[in-house]
């Protein structure tokens, strides 16, 4: 992640999160994908919407985090995923 990106949305979380808090997640991965994303947090409960083709599948789930690093580091985590969109 470019690191200016990284610090501004940190200043966005910060400003309007209080933490810890319960943050929700949302990621769109091509149909087949979506354990990876179970894998970024394994005791989170997952739902999943599939594409009207069924080409993608959107995965969301909220988790409570201990502060913005702990947001960004998930994002990170997710970006190694290929062909995921986060949301």
């Amino acid at each position: 992640m470019e690191q200016q990106w990284e610090n501004s949305f940190r200043e966005k979380l910060n400003g309007h999160y209080t933490w810890p808090t319960r943050y929700p997640f949302k990621f769109i991965v091509p149909a087949g994908q979506q354990h990876e994303v179970y894998n970024l947090m394994p005791n989170a409960v997952f739902k999943e919407n599939h594409s009207a083709n069924g080409n993608y599948v959107s995965v969301s789930f909220e988790s409570v985090v201990t502060d913005a690093e702990a947001v960004i580091d998930i994002y990170k985590k997710a970006s190694q995923i290929k062909g995921v969109v986060a949301l």
